[in-house]
């Protein structure tokens, strides 16, 4: 399978049972044009109100999860990395419950939820390609790897990406290695460094996708974010993930510390 023979496909009510199979085969589906440009819109909006008081109020850290703050190119800070963004704002909110989200719990086992109060929550990453940027790409990883540095056995989860902007090679782009969901425990702790490795691999597949367009993969499989070849706005990449969840339910509050694996996010440049 290549860039150019990867099917996307169209969002219903239900998964149908070929979409299932494509998911379950590639650990990754694309859906192309399931939030409107009115919702992206509303979105974006909702997250830079938030910013905003975020920085005036300075406040570092949700839930115990550290903000990722950083430069755009007016030299203005930012926030690159936002979590728990749906308990701040409604937009966030309202598409995070909706029926299109819910449905894909099909490619999950009985039992699974949208994690809005768990691990980071809902998370929000806003690349940009400057000088002194913070958030650039992001290194080979798998987010399952999570579970680990808490302590607890790697359950089945998936990662649903809502993409508020245009994202292809001139973006950098989601680059994911199809398959690799399959892998045994030992590959995916040391088939790669994680974070820490940027190159490219042979077997991985750039996600072309638009504005409104939802990525959903599943937390096992092998992705990074390329750094664009271009700098400042041009550069600009904004997705949302909605975390889908097995396991017992552990809610984070203002009490909860910091987890291990956060202090390899200083690594992501």
């Amino acid at each position: 399978m290549n860039n150019a023979s990867y099917p996307k496909f169209k969002l219903g009510d239900q998964l149908t049972p070929e979409q299932i199979a494509f998911f379950n085969k590639n650990g990754f589906i694309h859906f192309s044009g399931v939030a409107s440009p009115q919702e992206v819109a509303d979105i974006i909006r909702s997250t830079e109100d938030i910013q905003s008081k975020w920085i005036r109020e300075g406040v570092k850290k949700i839930n115990g999860v550290p903000i990722k703050f950083g430069i755009d190119e007016n030299n203005k800070t930012i926030v690159h990395r936002f979590c728990f963004t749906s308990q701040y704002c409604e937009p966030v909110h309202a598409f995070v419950n909706s029926q299109r989200v819910k449905a894909l719990k099909v490619l999950m086992p009985d039992g699974a939820r949208i994690a809005e109060n768990e691990k980071d929550g809902v998370v929000f990453n806003h690349y940009v390609n400057t000088d002194n940027s913070n958030f650039r790409q992001m290194g080979w990883h798998t987010d399952s790897m999570r579970d680990i540095f808490y302590g607890k056995k790697i359950m089945p989860m998936l990662n649903v990406g809502l993409y508020l902007d245009d994202s292809s090679s001139d973006k950098g782009g989601l680059r994911i290695i199809p398959g690799t969901h399959k892998q045994n425990l030992f590959s995916m702790l040391f088939k790669k460094a994680y974070f820490m490795n940027n190159e490219e691999d042979k077997n991985e597949m750039l996600v072309d996708a638009k504005a409104g367009d939802m990525v959903v993969h599943d937390g096992r499989i092998w992705h990074r974010v390329a750094m664009s070849p271009h700098k400042g706005a041009a550069s600009r990449r904004r997705v949302m993930y909605i975390p889908v969840i097995l396991g017992k339910y552990q809610p984070k509050d203002d009490g909860s510390p910091t987890p291990l694996y956060h202090h390899f996010q200083k690594l992501v440049r």
